[in-house]
């Protein structure tokens, strides 16, 4: 499976909505809380296409709350559509996040996951996420547990300019 990733803006709210609306039907966030993550420039939020499919269709989104300068960064949601969910697309959507958290200089990552999803908590675990801490109740009005988690990412040295040797080559737009 090849997914491309691009940088998100105000222009694909419809498209996030429509699976945010659809993944979390109990608790999705509303279309003013979206828009402004969009707009924030603290915030980097990625969308995924299917690069075979030829359309635009966004199959997936993902979103990063990290000031540069700050040491902790956040993820602050992350859908994949039904049809293509165990097809890859989450791991390099949060690869992508984590990667942006390094070059930002954060040295830790934090997120929540529903205590009921074993699926995305199986995936963070394999991303270097660690279990932390319980929210009970965080999720309404369904009353699921938060499990808090935390990822520390490794120290990095200066960053490399595009061309520079030892660049990974990942650029927005390019999913490897």
């Amino acid at each position: 499976m090849s997914w491309q990733l691009r940088r998100a803006g105000v222009a694909d709210l419809d498209a996030i909505m429509a699976l945010e609306e659809a993944s979390f039907e109990n608790d999705a966030w509303s279309r003013e809380s979206m828009r402004s993550e969009l707009a924030n420039r603290h915030c980097y939020y990625l969308v995924g296409i299917d690069a075979e499919a030829g359309t635009d269709m966004v199959e997936g989104y993902a979103g990063l709350l990290c000031p540069v300068g700050s040491t902790d960064a956040d993820i602050q949601t992350i859908a994949v559509s039904e049809r293509s969910r165990g097809r890859g697309l989450g791991r390099q959507l949060m690869a992508r996040l984590l990667a942006e958290a390094a070059t930002r200089r954060a040295k830790a990552v934090f997120l929540e996951v529903r205590a009921d999803n074993p699926v995305a908590h199986g995936l963070y675990v394999s991303l270097g996420f660690a279990d932390i801490a319980v929210r009970p109740a965080y999720y309404q009005p369904d009353g699921v547990d938060a499990i808090v988690m935390r990822a520390d990412l490794p120290a990095r040295g200066p960053a490399l300019a595009a061309g520079d040797a030892g660049s990974d080559g990942a650029r927005e737009g390019n999913a490897s």
